[in-house]
């Protein structure tokens, strides 16, 4: 594989591809701090807050990598009224991705508050309605995805687990897809794959790919190899990826299988390589690369976020450089 290729098409052919990502959307929230003493109200430790920053997060992650690689993104989800929606809009608008097919409900906005001192984080707050999507919110979410699905070479379902991706919505989705001939890759949630039945790729990591198997395997190559046969036929499947930490990720499509190591790199936060993954991966297919290659590539991608602190999106400039090491 020569990653000349790989070069060219991250600086040119990643721009001229279109995706559409159907998901659950979040706000990560990080106050970053320093802990110096001990409160006197409790025995806690006090966080002197020094930096506040709000990211894109969930299946807005997964938009954010394909937008900052040049892609013309869409997103559908549905997001609530307050000012955690319209923070999030507003991020998503300031990137140059397509929100106009998320729905505004009474839900509440999924927002994650972390605080961290150092590299540490020390608590973790969730604001979310998990209650599933149904009714008109259902039928308006369908309808703002065939609008959509013509016009794009590939579509990404993210599930979060957080309403939007309902047996019946993920059901249609990769049933248009296959009927368009549209590459449809799934990050995959809890142990019921029947819903995501006949997609192309599902990219899970390891503790996800053993929640569907009828025994727990470890994380080495022949028994990844093995099961990963017997999930892609059960689930008629083009193929699948298994990220796999420390060990890098295994893609296991037809004859083609390739078990790539993980850059040797000291790890901050696993938090978000999933997005990275199935973005790039997805996007590597859009753009006409083998799976081998767009594997290779996302796990490529997946080593610049893991040295980061929180969720982080790649760009084009920190993917060209690390194709060069």
């Amino acid at each position: 594989m020569k990653n000349s290729d790989l070069k060219k098409f991250v600086e040119v052919g990643a721009n001229e591809c279109k995706i559409l990502v159907v998901g659950d959307v979040m706000l990560d929230k990080y106050y970053f701090g320093e802990v110096t003493r001990i409160s006197p109200e409790a025995p806690v430790p006090i966080n002197k807050v020094v930096e506040i920053k709000e990211t894109l997060g969930g299946a807005a992650n997964v938009a954010h990598n394909l937008a900052l690689l040049g892609c013309k993104t869409f997103l559908i989800s549905r997001i609530g009224r307050g000012n955690h929606g319209e923070t999030l809009l507003k991020k998503l608008n300031s990137r140059g991705i397509d929100g106009t097919g998320i729905l505004q409900t009474d839900k509440r906005t999924t927002t994650k508050i972390r605080i961290i001192s150092g590299h540490q984080q020390m608590l973790r707050l969730d604001f979310e309605d998990t209650a599933e999507i149904d009714g008109a919110d259902e039928k308006n979410l369908l309808e703002n995805f065939s609008a959509r699905i013509k016009n794009v070479d590939a579509v990404i379902i993210s599930d979060y687990g957080k309403g939007i991706c309902t047996e019946k919505i993920c059901r249609e989705i990769i049933s248009r897809c296959r009927q368009e001939k549209k590459i449809v890759v799934v990050d995959p949630k809890g142990n019921d794959w029947q819903k995501y039945f006949g997609a192309s790729f599902i990219t899970p990591n390891l503790k996800e790919f053993n929640l569907i198997l009828p025994k727990k395997i470890s994380n080495v190559d022949d028994e990844i190899e093995i099961s990963a046969k017997k999930i892609i036929e059960q689930f008629n499947l083009s193929g699948l990826v298994v990220t796999r930490s420390a060990k890098g990720l295994s893609l296991i499509d037809g004859e083609k299988i390739s078990h790539i190591k993980a850059k040797a790199q000291e790890v901050f936060d696993v938090s978000g390589a999933g997005d990275t993954v199935i973005s790039v991966f997805a996007l590597a297919l859009a753009g006409g690369l083998d799976s081998i290659q767009a594997a290779y590539l996302a796990n490529a991608a997946a080593g610049v976020v893991v040295a980061k602190v929180g969720t982080y999106a790649v760009d084009s400039a920190e993917l060209l450089k690390t194709l060069e090491i």
